[in-house]
């Protein structure tokens, strides 16, 4: 009896030395599938704790829980131009007025391949309502005209505005810049006045030759503009500036004068159409349905102030070889920075860019705290991306809302597939050198843990309440 008790004893010590590995000392593993990733995961909180932060603590290669965002880098969509803000005569301003030390130091910041690396601008032929007072590039005393644009001047741009976008283009060579005007000069519309009217027919084709010497005039001092939009905002023609244009006289404009100014100066500059709200889709899609105009048209640009963003992918079914853009959003001064990290993130950084838009951008760059220059009319509240005081700068919620995602989405990215959740919305995205960007806002009230997966490898992670994730890999 003892031997049997001896034997089993032996079977049973073998057997534990077996299940634990050949050195009873190695740690034993709970679950040998789960492991660190190569990960990196940057973080914003609404309470303002995480700013952009990279997260020090490797996500696992793990799938923990049940609800996921799924992502599949062999669907591609449309390719992405870029994120930033518009550079407003009002923005030009306050950099200017930095020491040489102190702008520098802040314009590599935003616009350095290494810091926010901001990719695209966005800025005013003539004056916006954010310069200090309305003004075209051709002004004359009421009763003269100028037929062929003799007294045409980019002098005032020459004060504030070229002199900073030179020092941005030394920073990043490739930013890609639009133009939009607010108004024609006074003396081409229909009421003389800064404020609203309409371009006269007679003026068109001299209107036309206005934004040929504008691109010119540009490309002289060394800034090429890429694209521009033929009205800001043509259906608020109550802004200082702005003037109203009705869609069919932006498609005669463009298939009549513009289009073919162009043509003959032998300028590839982007026509870009509407630059207004997304409540409105069929001023674009009409336009297109011209096929003279069509010809000479990139595509559109829309702003959310009215409408929804997942309008703008009927444009894109409209005309699917026809571009996107988002132009335009601006955070309130009296609004919240939680507020304002949840719903641009959402709609924008997320929402325009799974409906198509190859830009994203925000209204505007720069403020001081007295959210001045603005024009008698303009806008009061625009909180800036940045605040600047002097030389001292305060980061707004614009900075990190737009940082998301140009920190990590270079210009040539493509935007990939996904799937949608109304508490976790998200956009994916493939860059040059083939890394994922996953860029997550946590909609809900409540923490969400999540899993993010790839046809190769699946990552578990949480978002508190409010907070926006950008994972990259």
């Amino acid at each position: 009896m003892n031997k049997f008790i001896v034997l089993f004893s032996l079977i049973a010590i073998l057997i534990s030395c077996s299940s634990n590995g050949s050195d009873s000392n190695d740690p034993i593993d709970p679950n040998p599938n789960i492991t660190n990733s190569n990960v990196n995961f940057y973080l914003t909180k609404g309470d303002k704790s995480q700013l952009l932060s990279l997260q020090p603590n490797p996500l696992l290669f793990s799938t923990n829980v049940n609800e996921s965002i799924t992502v599949n880098p062999e669907v591609t969509y449309q390719e992405m131009d870029g994120f930033g803000f518009s550079l407003t005569g009002g923005s030009a301003l306050h950099l200017n007025n930095m020491s040489t030390s102190g702008r520098s130091t802040i314009l590599n910041e935003l616009f350095g391949e290494d810091n926010l690396a901001v990719s695209y601008l966005r800025v005013s032929i003539g004056a916006s309502d954010l310069d200090a007072e309305p003004f075209t590039y051709n002004d004359l005393p009421a009763g003269e005209t100028d037929e062929n644009l003799e007294q045409f001047s980019i002098s005032k741009d020459q004060e504030h505005l070229i002199p900073v976008l030179n020092e941005i283009l030394e920073i990043n060579p490739n930013i890609k810049i639009m133009g939009s005007p607010w108004s024609a000069p006074a003396w081409m519309k229909t009421n003389n006045n800064s404020i609203g009217g309409s371009l006269k027919p007679e003026h068109f084709s001299t209107y036309a030759n206005y934004f040929v010497k504008y691109i010119q005039a540009y490309e002289a001092e060394g800034i090429t503009i890429d694209a521009i939009t033929v009205q800001n905002e043509p259906y608020h023609d109550g802004n200082n500036p702005s003037m109203f244009m009705e869609l069919m006289d932006q498609t005669i404009f463009i298939k009549d004068h513009l289009g073919p100014a162009f043509e003959t100066a032998n300028i590839d500059t982007k026509i870009i159409i509407w630059d207004h709200n997304a409540d409105n889709t069929w001023y674009a899609t009409s336009i297109l349905d011209d096929a003279d105009a069509n010809a000479y048209i990139d595509g559109s640009a829309f702003h959310l102030y009215n409408g929804s963003i997942n309008n703008l992918t009927t444009v894109h079914n409209a005309y699917p070889d026809k571009n996107l853009y988002f132009t335009e959003q601006w955070v309130g001064v009296n609004s919240e920075f939680d507020d304002n990290l949840l719903w641009h993130t959402r709609e924008l950084i997320v929402g325009a860019s799974r409906n198509w838009c190859k830009t994203v951008l925000e209204w505007n760059l720069a403020s001081n705290p007295n959210l001045e220059p603005h024009t008698q009319g303009g806008c009061t509240e625009c909180l800036g991306g940045i605040t600047i005081n002097g030389n001292n700068v305060e980061r707004n919620v614009g900075y990190y809302i737009i940082g998301h995602a140009s920190k990590f989405v270079r210009p040539g990215s493509h935007r990939i597939a996904s799937n949608y959740s109304t508490d976790l919305p998200n956009v994916a995205f493939k860059t040059l050198t083939g890394n994922l960007v996953v860029i997550v806002v946590n909609n809900t009230e409540i923490d969400k843990s999540f899993n993010i997966k790839t046809p190769r490898e699946s990552i578990s992670t949480t978002l508190e309440a409010g907070a926006v994730g950008t994972y990259v890999w």
